[in-house]
């Protein structure tokens, strides 16, 4: 090969990738998602999700079931169970008696919702802002299977979650906060990976920013000693030029990312102290969140900064809460859970409201799973524990376009089968894009030959949840 086919040839080459180039930032110049995945008019701009890591019982606090006391003790019929798979915990027990709930039920506010009146006193309080979904429905019946589907709508990891495809989607409304935010609770139960916030296939710059408990709620945030603002700026600055070099002649995306990282970061270093900083909230505030919001790494502090996120523009938040896993002493678990939780997240969503941000904020509240009617190993009155039940659970929403105060979807006698409205992850998933103005069907990625998206080839809008 001589020199002027090699020239030419390296001139087409690179002739090729600069206009993808252009066109890539003439692409970029337009909304996040631009044209092809638009639909309806937006009811939201932002989801706050307060995911509950376990799997709560919705036997004991959403989904009443007042006739099971009758049946308490008794061997649940084989036609309930209709062959359908336990898991390895309980399937070889020569008994599965009802367990029923020992909690009292309450309807509340002017929608009659029924709700725990025991554990769950703050939620009752603004039964008439929340809508119940009491038949939902999951493909997993462990946990990490099904906590993975919740995130990415699909039981196998790699896949992004659905936070980034938010991120992917719509961009961020605060160019000195990411897009997406992640915070966990203090607290033991199952594991959490930060895959469960991670990018998968997308591009690295729409995972999940995880804030800690603690003096660096973002690792590797500041400055190291003696390194000051003007010489990071520098470094940065010289760095970018550098990356910018590194791009022109290989054309990888993920070094586009690693600049637009760096640059955040820096942002970063200015607005999230003033953020984290809750010393500026009146004493009204944790008087309504309780005194925990004023202790980083307790749910009523991420809740509290949740809406702090929010209120700035951040489009995607996510709170894990764990040791929902009721195998065993459920009324005693049960109780903690719902103390730690019950008043943060009522808080937040009556914050919202006074702060004229609910309308357009979606909040969600639930788990991976619900738990059997029957008691997992021996019965008696005060102790015992439920299994994971896959086949119908509760949830709640407030805000973002969601019809308030009503229910949906019903379960049969025992809290084992829907009988009504079955709602799937798939739907959930469809539905909170709907709500944010995006077809689920067209906000696709195309990877390894083929276009992804979060509801894969599944999902419908549930229509009765829309306002």
């Amino acid at each position: 090969m001589n020199q002027h086919s090699f020239s030419r040839r390296h001139f087409l080459e690179k002739g090729t990738h600069g206009l993808g180039s252009a066109a890539l930032a003439s692409l970029l110049a337009q909304t996040a998602l631009g044209e092809s995945a638009q639909g309806p008019k937006p009811k939201a701009k932002r989801v706050i999700y307060l995911f509950q890591s376990g799997g709560p019982s919705q036997i004991d606090l959403f989904d009443h079931k007042p006739q099971l006391a009758k049946f308490h003790g008794k061997d649940v019929p084989e036609s309930i169970f209709n062959g359908q798979r336990k898991t390895g915990m309980t399937a070889g027990q020569t008994a599965f008696p009802v367990a029923r709930s020992t909690f009292n039920f309450k309807q509340a506010g002017q929608s009659g919702q029924s709700l725990n009146a025991d554990l769950l006193p703050h939620l009752s309080g603004i039964a008439d802002e929340i809508s119940v979904i009491r038949s939902m429905h999951t493909e997993a019946i462990n946990h990490d299977p099904a906590i993975t589907f919740f995130q990415t709508g699909f039981q196998l990891a790699g896949r992004p979650s659905i936070g980034s495809w938010l991120s992917y989607g719509l961009g961020s409304e605060n160019a000195n906060l990411p897009a997406f935010v992640a915070m966990t609770s203090n607290r033991s139960g199952q594991a959490l990976y930060d895959r469960l916030w991670g990018s998968g296939f997308l591009p690295s710059k729409h995972q999940g920013v995880r804030f800690r408990s603690g003096k660096n709620p973002v690792l590797y945030l500041n400055n190291p000693d003696g390194i000051s603002s003007d010489l990071r700026r520098s470094t940065l600055d010289h760095l970018a030029e550098l990356n910018r070099i590194h791009h022109q002649e290989f054309y990888d995306p993920e070094i586009e990312t690693r600049i637009a990282q760096y640059e955040m970061a820096f942002r970063m270093q200015m607005s999230v102290p003033e953020l984290t900083d809750v010393s500026d909230e009146p004493d009204s505030t944790f008087k309504l969140y309780g005194e925990d919001a004023r202790k980083p790494g307790t749910y009523a502090h991420n809740a509290l900064m949740a809406r702090r996120l929010s209120e700035r523009g951040v489009r995607f938040v996510q709170l894990f809460h764990r040791g929902w896993d009721t195998h065993g002493g459920l009324v005693k678990q049960l109780g903690q859970r719902c103390k730690e939780t019950d008043q943060a997240s009522a808080a937040l969503v009556t914050d919202l409201k006074q702060r004229g941000l609910l309308d357009d904020t979606l909040v969600i509240w639930g788990g991976e799973f619900g738990r059997t009617v029957y008691s997992q190993g021996n019965l008696t009155e005060k102790s015992f524990g439920r299994d994971h039940h896959p086949r119908c659970f509760s949830m709640w929403l407030a805000g973002g376009g969601i019809k308030q105060g009503q229910s949906i979807g019903r379960t049969d006698d025992y809290s084992y089968n829907i009988v009504k409205d079955p709602v799937s992850v798939h739907d959930l998933h469809a539905t909170i894009l709907h709500l944010l103005g995006i077809d689920h069907e067209r906000l696709t990625y195309k990877f390894q030959g083929r276009h992804y998206r979060l509801t894969d080839v599944h999902g419908r809008i549930i229509k009765d949840l829309l306002g």
